[in-house]
């Protein structure tokens, strides 16, 4: 065995749209994702709405952004806000 055994973590990342900023440091976003039906095969589109810890209040309404997964912030927030990278 060797002791420079490395394991790689895989972060979920997902993108959407901001809906909600009334929360002090958290944003709602909404997430679009296209599904399919199991017996019809007819597609339809499903919304996903996600508190993400927003420690900067740097979210506007309507803006797309991208956050990640983390540790629970609180009871409901377990997603956090990926910094824009173009500032």
């Amino acid at each position: 065995m060797t002791d420079s055994t490395e394991k790689k973590t895989i972060v979920r990342t997902l993108s959407g749209t901001v809906v909600s900023v009334a929360g002090d440091k958290t944003a709602v976003v909404a997430v679009h994702t296209m599904k399919t039906h199991k017996k019809y095969r007819k597609r339809f589109g499903s919304t996903t709405r996600y508190k993400v810890h927003d420690p900067e209040n740097t979210a506007k309404l309507g803006e797309t952004v991208t956050f990640k997964a983390c540790r629970p912030v609180s009871k409901h927030k377990r997603w956090m806000l990926v910094p824009d990278e173009t500032a």
